[in-house]
């Protein structure tokens, strides 16, 4: 029972720790120890400046007391934009008990550390607790990140982020800058809630037709859909957004309204507004309709004319946008259910380019991913339904990207590479088009041209978390790993446990070499929730990690015996291969290889994690587009591989050679030995 005698009251806590302490401090233990040792100096300093003080420390965290919130909000951003090496920081308002020696204990204490837990390196989380107390200037830099679950906790709050002051900057700056739009999600109006497909879908193909209709650079679905209801007023300064549209559909039988408004976002100013009333029948027509009059508002120029039907069946519209309805973000869903959708729909609408564009990009990613299925009756529907797009409308974003993934994984580099690049073209703020350019130029070794994409992807949709994976690996590839990690754990701070970032986040670690954190991670209770089939690469990478803890010898003598290495009824994996010359069996890894090659075995991509599904088109990425490859790149018989998939003959047809060939240059001449390889294979 609780001593009735202790002293209790109200306080705001600042929690903070050092971000990847367990990775420095395995790195250089000495200089993490003097690093952590001056740091606090710094942290009392600025505890002090805003009339708090540090009550506890324990190895690499701190905790703080204030009297005011205001002043402890104020004194955790500023730990969070100046500490060095970066912090994490969490703020609450509430209830503690004073202990004999100034030390404080309690829920207030509890909640503080968790959210903390969940920030960002060099970013803050703050209670609804401690927003509802403050007011002015500061408590317009806290944006919401929704309703979060405190580990080890019951309750679940809702969190707000402090928003770093050049964000603010930006933002203020943006009236003269280039427009950059959210679309957020319509609301529902009608009488039936299950309409909501209906109001979302409008609003979506609205994005979708400014987005390739003009030269305007638009937010993505995923992190603009976040903003709904009563948030939707603090979207503009989440997303960094210039501009935002905004509206409401009532729908009646085949009649519906559509009201939109268009408003400046940093002053919410209206610039414009309209109401149409009009026939589901014109559904497309109002599209590009609301999307030319934005254009315009924004005093930009249409370059891409409407290639849409003015008239289009209400049932096949409304099967197409129930089929838009059910793709979530990583495409991780029911694709049979969405193509038997868009199969119905374009029976009934067979003139609508948008409709067989979708269902080409969902027939390619059901193509298998172990072979090359050029004629079979599935890669014949998904190449027909491409075809009809782009006869329909040859600058069908979509429908270009299908085209790349329906080419053979080892063969056409080159022709993926176009298709891709006059997609992104057409359409460079689609969100699918600047993924999937970015994926084939990864599967070519370009990854600095590809790093480019993903910082551009990331600004168009900075809430979402496969965006923010992809982006992370890229970095980590090129070396830049301290900013994958506060990459990864950004946005881990706003979605914990979701599937695809439990899976992202632990493969970053492992692949950076950043073990002990990987095994943390591994090891936690954050995968309870995940189905049976996603556990398997978390099974997998604790197998690994325990591995990668021997000594090489006892590697060399354990890792050939797995009988699924040679098992030619399975296809090899190459993201397997990487690991294992990650792992320091390089030449083991290039037998299995050349193997399956010179026997016909299978060679293709994993299974999503999640239920995902990955194009066959793009099976070289694995050997680029993670760190594992480095040894596999450094090796002298990467070349004679890279000829036998291909690669050799786009790099020398097309003049771009890979990043690698610099940097394998202390081990043998790249271009050299590629050349050379390239003759020998054209022999056999």
């Amino acid at each position: 029972m609780a001593d009735d005698s202790q002293t209790r009251k109200l306080a705001t806590i600042v929690a903070l720790d050092v971000a990847g302490y367990s990775a420095r401090t395995e790195a250089d233990e000495a200089r993490t120890t003097a690093e952590v040792a001056a740091l606090r100096t710094v942290i009392e300093a600025i505890a002090a400046k805003h009339g708090g003080r540090v009550f506890n420390t324990a190895g690499d965290g701190f905790m703080l007391e204030f009297g005011s919130s205001l002043a402890a909000v104020e004194a955790a951003f500023e730990l969070a934009e100046t500490c060095e090496p970066k912090v994490r920081v969490g703020v609450h308002l509430g209830d503690v008990v004073v202990q004999a020696n100034g030390d404080l204990l309690g829920h207030g204490v509890n909640v503080a550390a968790r959210l903390m837990a969940q920030s960002a390196p060099g970013a803050a989380l703050v209670s609804a607790t401690v927003r509802q107390t403050i007011r002015g200037p500061i408590a317009e830099r806290l944006v919401s990140r929704g309703t979060i679950k405190l580990d080890k906790m019951a309750e679940t709050i809702e969190a707000f982020a402090l928003v770093a002051a050049a964000s603010v900057q930006a933002a203020a700056q943006a009236k003269g800058a280039d427009p950059l739009l959210a679309v957020l999600p319509f609301d529902n109006l009608s009488n039936d809630p299950e309409l909501q497909f209906f109001s979302d879908g409008i609003a979506e193909e609205i994005l979708q037709a400014i987005a390739r209709g003009s030269t305007l650079n638009v937010i993505g679905r995923t992190s603009a859909f976040q903003f709904r209801g009563d948030r939707k007023g603090g979207a503009a300064q989440a997303l960094g957004a210039t501009h935002v549209l905004d509206g409401a559909v009532r729908r009646s039988g085949v009649r519906m309204r559509v009201t939109v408004q268009l408003t400046e976002g940093r002053t919410n100013r209206l610039l414009w507004t309209d109401r149409y009333d009009r026939n589901v029948s014109d559904a497309f027509e109002l599209q590009d309709d609301i999307a030319g009059h934005v254009t315009v508002a924004l005093k930009q120029t249409l370059t891409r004319p409407a290639t849409s039907p003015a008239k289009i069946d209400p049932i096949a519209y409304d099967l197409y946008l129930q089929a838009r309805a059910l793709l979530p973000e990583g495409r991780n869903a029911d694709l049979e259910k969405i193509e038997a959708l868009l199969t119905q729909a374009v029976s009934r609408a067979p003139e609508a380019a948008d409709i067989w564009a979708l269902l080409a990009s969902v027939r390619s990613h059901l193509l298998p991913a172990d072979h090359d299925s050029d004629g079979e009756p599935i890669h014949e529907a998904a190449r027909m339904a491409a075809r009809h797009a782009l006869a329909l409308d040859p600058r069908s974003g979509e429908a270009l990207v299908a085209q790349a993934l329906l080419k053979p994984a080892f063969a056409e580099h080159g022709e993926k590479l176009r298709f891709a690049e006059t997609a992104y073209t057409n359409a460079p703020s689609d969100p699918l088009v600047t993924d999937n350019y970015a994926w084939f130029l990864q599967s070519v070794g370009r990854t600095s041209a590809a790093l480019a994409l993903t910082e551009q992807a990331m600004r168009l949709e900075p809430l979402s978390t496969m965006k923010a994976v992809q982006y992370a690996h890229v970095l980590s590839n090129v070396g830049r790993v301290e900013e994958a990690v506060t990459t990864i754990e950004g946005a881990w701070s706003r979605l914990p446990h979701t599937p695809w970032l439990l899976i992202g986040r632990l493969n970053l670690y492992l692949s950076s070499g950043l073990l002990d954190e990987a095994e943390r991670i591994a090891n936690s209770s954050d995968y309870a929730a995940l189905p049976g089939a996603a556990m398997e690469p978390v099974n997998g990478a604790r197998v690994f990690i325990s591995v990668l803890r021997l000594p090489l010898a006892q590697r060399e003598q354990l890792l050939p015996l797995d009988p699924a290495l040679k098992d030619h009824t399975k296809p090899l994996v190459p993201y397997v291969c990487a690991a294992l010359a990650f792992a320091g069996l390089a030449d083991f890894a290039f037998d299995l290889i050349f193997d399956a090659l010179d026997t016909g075995r299978a060679i293709g991509n994993q299974s999503g994690a999640v239920g995902g599904r990955v194009s066959r088109a793009t099976t070289t990425t694995s050997l680029f587009d993670t760190r594992f490859a480095i040894p596999l790149q450094q090796n002298i018989r990467f070349p004679r591989l890279c000829a036998r998939l291909g690669l050799v003959d786009y790099w020398s047809a097309s003049g771009h050679w890979p990043d690698c060939a610099q940097s394998v240059a202390p081990y043998y001449d790249f271009k050299t030995e590629c050349l050379k390889a390239g003759r020998e294979t054209a022999k056999l």
